[in-house]
C-alpha cells in the first residue's frame, strides 16, 4: 500500500469542451493545471487514479539543483524559486523547506569528482553549490562518520510528496481548473490532422490542445495515438520512519543511503542506489535506444523478470476509444518495495549515523520512475500530432523540477515564450538523431 496522500475535493462532472486537457494528476500536471488556470485559460485536469497516486507521492521529495545532468540545471533552477513561494501562491502548504542537500565524499577522488561538476555546471550558472571541507561536514553532520567533503548547495530543500500536490490542485481549482479524478483518458480524437478532442471513460471532451504528462503511463497513451516514445519503468523504493530528535536537518546522498527530514519530524529514507529495472516487453521494444544509458549505470540497477512482464504483454495495449482500456482495469501502480534493499539502506545510514539506530520503521513503499534513454525529460510538442504536448520521462528528478516543469509544458500548449530554453527536452531529439548521449548528474 502506498503512503496516504492529503484528501482534496475535486469535481464531479465534465464540461462538453474545453481549452486544454491534462492527462495526470501528479505533480506535473497539477502544477500546468495551476499555471492555466492563474492565465485564465480553461482547463481540465483528468487523473484515472487519485491525484498524486503514483510516483509523486512516493518520491523523496527531494528538491535539488544539486548534480544534475547540466541540461535540466535551468529548469530545475527556477523550480527551486517556484517552490520557495509556492506556499504563498497557493495559499497551502507543500512542505517545502531550504533544508539543503549533500552528495557526501568518502575519498579525495570523490572530492575531484564532485569539484569537476562544480566547475562544468554549477559556476557557469551562478549556483550556490559549495564544496566542504571535512571540518564542515562533521559540523553540518554531527554525530556521524568523518567525510572527506560534500557537494552543499544550501538553497536546495524538501518538500512533502502527499501533501503538494493536493495543495497546488485546491489552488488550481479555486483558479478556475476542473480536476476529476477516476477518470481515464483513453486517447485522442484528430480533426484534420491535429488534436481535436480527448475520450474519457466518463465522455468526450472537445479541446484545442492535449498534455500527457501521465508518468510511467505516458509512452503506452502515446503509442495509442501512433507515437514512438521510448520510455520504461524503474521501481524506487522508500521507507519513512516515525519522528527522531536530534538528527540532521539537511539531506544527504551518499551512495549507499541518503536521508531526508520529514515535516512530521521523521526521515524518508532509501538505499541510494538499488532500483529495480523491471523487465517488460518495453525493455524489448525500446532496448537499442536504452543500451548507452544501461552500460553507464549498470551497477546501480537490477534488473528482474517476473509476472509484470506478462500483465504487460497481454494487457497494456491500446485499444479502441469505445472500449474500456487498461487505464481504466489499473487505476493505480503499486509495486511491492525492496525491503531487504531498505533494511541495507538502513543499516548502512545506521553505521554512518548512530543515532539512527532508535529509527522505527512506520511505512514502506516503492513507486516507478518514468526513465528516458538520456535521463532527460521530455517536456515538448509532438510535431507529427499538432496539438499534443508531451511531459514525461522525468527519470527520478520529476518532483523537484516540478513545478517549472508543469509551467514550461503548459507555455508549449499555450504558444507563449517559455521560461527557458526548450531545445534539450524535444521530443523530436528520439526520431531525427540529434539526441545527445547519457550525461547523467552524480
Amino acid at each position: 500500500m502506498g503512503p496516504t496522500i492529503e484528501a482534496v475535493e475535486t469535481d464531479h462532472a465534465l464540461p462538453p469542451e474545453t481549452e486544454v486537457v491534462i492527462v495526470g494528476g501528479g505533480i506535473i500536471g497539477a502544477s500546468a493545471a495551476l499555471w492555466l488556470a492563474e492565465a485564465g485559460i480553461p482547463t481540465v485536469l483528468c487523473e484515472k487514479g487519485v491525484l498524486a497516486g503514483e510516483q509523486s507521492s512516493r518520491n523523496w521529495g527531494w528538491c535539488r539543483v544539486t548534480g544534475r545532468d547540466p541540461r535540466e540545471v535551468p529548469l530545475v533552477d527556477h523550480a527551486i524559486r517556484l517552490w520557495d513561494g509556492m506556499d504563498r501562491r497557493i495559499n497551502g502548504e507543500t512542505g517545502f523547506r531550504h533544508s539543503g542537500i549533500c552528495y557526501s565524499c568518502e575519498t579525495e577522488a570523490d572530492v575531484a569528482r564532485r569539484e569537476q561538476w562544480l566547475n562544468d555546471c554549477a559556476r557557469p550558472n551562478g549556483l550556490d553549490t559549495r564544496l566542504l571541507s571535512r571540518a564542515e561536514m562533521a559540523e553540518l553532520f554531527p554525530g556521524g562518520r568523518s567525510y572527506a567533503g560534500g557537494l552543499y548547495s544550501a538553497s536546495d530543500g524538501r518538500a512533502e510528496p502527499q501533501k503538494a500536490v493536493p495543495a497546488i490542485v485546491a489552488s488550481a481549482r479555486r483558479k478556475g481548473a476542473i480536476v476529476r479524478e477516476g477518470c481515464a483518458v483513453r486517447g485522442v480524437e484528430t480533426t484534420a490532422g491535429r488534436v481535436s478532442a480527448v475520450v474519457t471513460e466518463h465522455g468526450r471532451i472537445r479541446c484545442k490542445t492535449v498534455i500527457y504528462a501521465a508518468g510511467a503511463w505516458t509512452s503506452l497513451l502515446a503509442r495509442g495515438a501512433g507515437i514512438r516514445l521510448p520510455q520504461l519503468k524503474v521501481r524506487s523504493s522508500v521507507l519513512r520512519t516515525d519522528p527522531l530528535d536530534g538528527l540532521p536537518e539537511t539531506a544527504m546522498w551518499a551512495g549507499d543511503f541518503a536521508f531526508r527530514k520529514r515535516l512530521d519530524g521523521g526521515y524518508t529514507i532509501a538505499d541510494g542506489h538499488s532500483s529495480v529495472a523491471e523487465i517488460t516487453p518495453d525493455s524489448f521494444r525500446f532496448l537499442v535506444d536504452f543500451t548507452p544509458l544501461a552500460l553507464m549505470e549498470f551497477r546501480n540497477y537490477k534488473l528482474r523478470l517476473g509476472a509484470r512482464f506478462f500483465d504487460e504483454a497481454t494487457t497494456w495495449k491500446p485499444t479502441p476509444l469505445d472500449r474500456r482500456s487498461v487505464f481504466e482495469s489499473v487505476r493505480i501502480l503499486d509495486p511491492e518495495p525492496d525491503r531487504a534493499a531498505l533494511q541495507r539502506g538502513l543499516a548502512r545510514l545506521t553505521a554512518a549515523f548512530p543515532g539512527f539506530a532508535k529509527a522505527r520503521i512506520a511505512q514502506t513503499w516503492a513507486g516507478f520512475i518514468d526513465a528516458t534513454p538520456d535521463a532527460v525529460p521530455v517536456i515538448s510538442p509532438v510535431e507529427a500530432l499538432p496539438g499534443l504536448v508531451i511531459a514525461t520521462g522525468f527519470s527520478g528528478h520529476g518532483f523537484g523540477i516540478g513545478p517549472a516543469a508543469g509551467q514550461l509544458a503548459a507555455e508549449l500548449a499555450t504558444g507563449v515564450p517559455p521560461i527557458v530554453d526548450p531545445a534539450p527536452y524535444r521530443f523530436s531529439r528520439f526520431t531525427d538523431g540529434s539526441r545527445a548521449r547519457p550525461i547523467g548528474g552524480l
